[in-house]
């Protein structure tokens, strides 16, 4: 169980939790980048994978294991070795495939590749102790701060839950984002059935499950959807299944104008062309213009011509679009909270303050698209948080400005998977195993 290419998957571990920490970087995009330049062998791929996701998920639970057998506590001690006794413990505690003492003998080899002698001595010393002693007890803890422990969140973001959605549900979703998220793929209904696509992924060596909640999804439980010709060739976007919901909530149909405000990375913005069936125009907006490409790469694999992308903010839309449009999607930048599972350094990464600006910034673009609205035309605000600040509150505020002309639209297809009647739903990642997001239809009245 110590052979060189299990240290090496211990150390790139330990170099990826680093830069995390250190860098705020994305787990999914520095992963991602490891996994696909062939920096693990391909027999360890799922164990990294596990260990960087596993040691941020749990970081708090693993600061409370790791505190009694630190003398001046967490914060005392050098940043990477904090880091290796993470992982470490994480590896102890959550994972039953390596022995004990081939974990420990492991951590001490890369301290003494890495520091010097009182570093590995110490590293020994705490993962030898807690070995005997055996791990602190949650139950000598009450309250906000038991919770915040055993679902290892940070207390602020679940006394914003509790607040929000009560308690059960709270502890739910937290309980929830400790999960492994489901890769999900949307079926290209302009090229292809259901079906036939299903049978391309399952000869292609992919098994696969029924979505819980989009018509156009697939849940790929074994293989890789990524190399499969069906991808490929355009037949399947990788797409959480909420955020596929937007497409048919906003009902575009072909030969319609569509805006599309903050479009990257084009996930949402080709699904809306697939329901067009590639007739009409869409134009797809984004602050950053490294990634307009983004969008243009996933159009041309999907064989989509009517999206026209371009980087602006969308803030000034008005100043730059002089025509007017049947359908406007705003999918506002947001704070991200309803995707933890897939992104787990968020919650550790943000304070409650860093929070605050979001509101704003989403009722500006809001404002601003509603103007280019055609009269009884339709727009969606979505977003992949569970906030209702940055929700229900931001729609709220804005139909109390615009309270002629714009209404929420009853909605059939939101009616029938999240019996929401009133047009906007939110949706928690325990409901469906799916992102928690949040969208509304509003309709632009005929005065």
């Amino acid at each position: 169980m110590t052979n060189n290419s299990n240290k090496n998957v211990r150390e790139k571990a330990l170099d990826l939790l680093q830069r995390i920490e250190k860098e705020g970087a994305y787990s999914h995009l520095l992963l991602n980048h490891v996994l696909s330049h062939g920096q693990v062998s391909k027999k360890d791929e799922s164990l990294l994978t596990e260990l960087v996701y596993g040691t941020i998920k749990r970081k708090n639970t693993l600061d409370f294991y790791l505190t009694p057998f630190l003398k001046d506590g967490v914060e005392s001690i050098e940043p990477w070795v904090l880091q290796l006794l993470r992982l470490s413990v994480y590896q102890l505690v959550y994972l039953d495939r390596v022995p004990d003492r081939a974990i420990i003998h492991e951590a001490v080899n890369i301290a003494k590749k890495r520091g010097h002698k009182g570093i590995s001595g110490l590293v020994n010393g705490v993962l030898r102790s807690i070995q005997r002693k055996g791990l602190p007890r949650t139950d000598t803890l009450s309250g906000l701060e038991r919770l915040a422990i055993e679902t290892s969140h940070p207390e602020w973001l679940l006394e914003d839950w509790i607040a929000a959605y009560g308690e059960k549900e709270a502890k739910a979703m937290a309980l929830t984002n400790l999960e492994p998220p489901p890769l999900t793929v949307r079926v290209n209904l302009s090229k292809s059935t259901k079906e036939e696509i299903k049978n391309k992924l399952l000869e292609e060596g992919c098994q696969i499950e029924e979505g819980a909640l989009s018509p156009d999804a697939l849940i790929i439980t074994s293989g890789s959807v990524i190399t499969t010709e069906t991808y490929k060739n355009g037949y399947v976007t990788i797409q959480d299944e909420s955020s596929m919901l937007v497409a048919r909530l906003l009902q575009p149909e072909p030969g319609m104008k569509v805006l599309d405000a903050c479009a990257a990375p084009g996930g949402k913005t080709t699904h809306l062309a697939e329901r067009m069936k590639d007739k009409g125009t869409i134009n797809a907006f984004d602050l950053h213009k490294k990634k307009i490409k983004l969008i243009e790469e996933q159009a041309k694999r999907l064989g989509i011509s009517i999206i026209e992308a371009k980087a602006m903010d969308a803030r000034e839309l008005t100043a730059h679009v002089d025509q007017q449009f049947d359908r406007v999607l705003v999918d506002a930048p947001c704070s991200g909270l309803g995707v933890i599972r897939r992104k787990p350094e968020l919650k550790w990464q943000k304070q409650k303050k860093d929070l605050e600006r979001f509101p704003k910034i989403q009722a500006d673009i809001l404002a601003e698209a509603s103007k280019l609205v055609k009269p009884g035309g339709m727009l969606v605000y979505s977003t992949c948080t569970v906030r209702k600040a940055e929700n229900e509150d931001v729609v709220e505020a804005f139909l109390s400005q615009n309270n002629s002309s714009f209404k929420r639209e009853r909605n059939e297809f939101l009616v029938n998977t999240l019996k929401a009647e009133n047009g906007e739903g939110t949706i928690l990642p325990q409901q469906f195993g799916t992102d928690g997001f949040f969208m509304a239809l509003l309709k632009k009245q005929d005065l």
